[in-house]
């Protein structure tokens, strides 16, 4: 049995749908469990209908009224003769939708994030399903709910690993004799009181490792808008290299860094079964793709990741004491109840620094609580680079003269925090 993810850009558009199935025609003869996230700009779209109605900003219906018809075009596109089961199956997802917005008793901003973005999903999934099916690929739908089950810790839900595995060898059943074709959605799981939790934003990669972990996949395939693991943005370094295969290891340091090719909690369930994983072109599906395995590889291509959007914060004591054992227990249960993603940090006697991703509307949350105890000064709107396998002369061309605020060297991996170019 093999996982594939399809992510966002492989289902922006009707042409991209088709592609889909074309690749799955591919492997008719395989079991398979297909992963899709959201339509191209989807999240982004809900995102912004989420925030409308939080802040009633009056926007949200307007906001979702633009997005259901965009999807309703692409319907109309895949579906000339129409689709009456499919079409009644949106409207459902899209009432609901209307309702969520309608409703005057607004919960807490996560919660209630997690209810309407997640419906991305499943208006993907639905129309995917449906155009497999109309192709002659059956495929069976699951709602992802019933059986990725986390905790309530809403926008990144932490997965309840022992139901989940029951869950999923319960309801995916393949049969040796003929191929079967499950297809769920990415990003999302449900609590035991039936409420929508998401995995984290790009979640969908960590949803097909989660299924893949608990079914023993012969291994998973994220398809994606770039030939697989590259050493650099494309976007930024249009002549960034293909790095053919890494270890476990390498690809989890790569995600830890902030390579976005890749979920950072995608890899672990993988390599604790040591189940491959493959970042293949959804535009050149015939093309090998990076191989991600266990096994030992000496990695010599530089590689170099930039993330922008980052805080450096600096701490130090008040009063007389020093930054010990005591001190960093206390900051990091502030750096998780805050949901500060730390990605760099440094300390001596007297101060504390850390490079943190975080929401501006918890950021000030988490300073106030620090300034209760210790001198603050950060830095908003920072850029952290990463170079493994740097050179002096690699790391002096990328940062340039930009000042650097805090930098870091091991043997093989520099990381320096600068002021992201306004």
């Amino acid at each position: 049995m093999r996982v594939f993810k399809f992510g966002g850009a492989s289902v922006k558009d009707a042409a991209g749908v088709r592609n889909v199935a074309e690749i799955i025609r591919r492997f008719e003869s395989e079991q398979l469990c297909i992963v899709v996230s959201a339509m191209g700009k989807t999240t982004n779209a809900l995102e912004a209908i989420c925030n409308a109605y939080f802040h009633q900003t009056g926007q949200a219906a307007t906001l979702l009224e633009e997005l259901k018809e965009k999807h309703l075009q692409l319907v109309g596109e895949l579906f000339p003769n129409s689709h009456p089961s499919l079409m009644d199956e949106l409207e459902d997802i899209f009432a609901e939708l209307y309702w969520a917005i309608e409703e005057t008793q607004i919960k807490a901003y996560d919660y209630e994030y997690d209810q309407i973005v997640s419906q991305g999903e499943f208006i993907s999934t639905r129309i995917v399903a449906a155009y497999l099916n109309d192709q002659g690929i059956t495929t069976h739908w699951l709602d992802a709910r019933d059986i990725i089950r986390t905790d309530n810790t809403y926008r990144e839900g932490g997965v309840q690993w022992e139901y989940t595995q029951n869950a999923i060898q319960e309801k995916l059943k393949f049969n040796s004799s003929q191929p079967v074709r499950y297809l769920t959605q990415g990003f999302i799981g449900g609590t035991s009181e039936n409420f929508t939790t998401t995995l984290g934003r790009e979640g969908s990669d960590y949803s097909a490792s989660i299924i893949a972990y608990c079914l023993n996949a012969k291994d998973v395939s994220i398809w994606k808008d770039v030939p697989g693991v590259l050493n650099a943005d494309p976007r930024e370094f249009p002549q960034a290299q293909l790095l053919p295969a890494l270890s476990y290891y390498d690809a989890i340091e790569l995600a830890y860094y902030g390579a976005t090719v890749i979920h950072p909690k995608t890899i672990k369930p993988l390599q604790n079964k040591n189940i491959p994983l493959y970042v293949k072109s959804f535009l050149q599906p015939e093309a090998p793709g990076t191989r991600i395995s266990e096994d030992e590889l000496k990695q010599e291509v530089p590689t170099y990741i930039f993330k922008k959007g980052q805080v450096l914060i600096s701490v130090s004591p008040r009063d007389f004491s020093f930054i010990l054992e005591e001190n960093l227990r206390d900051l990091f249960e502030l750096f998780s109840q805050y949901r500060a993603h730390v990605n760099l940090m440094q300390n001596s006697a007297l101060s504390f620094s850390v490079c943190v991703t975080i929401e501006n509307v918890r950021l000030e949350g988490l300073l106030k609580e620090l300034d209760r105890k210790y001198k603050v000064k950060y830095n908003h709107h920072c850029e952290l680079i990463t170079i493994r396998n740097y050179t002096d002369a690699l790391a002096s061309s990328l940062i340039g003269q930009r000042p650097v605020l805090l930098e870091q060297r091991s043997r093989h991996t520099l990381q320096v925090v600068l002021k992201e170019i306004q």
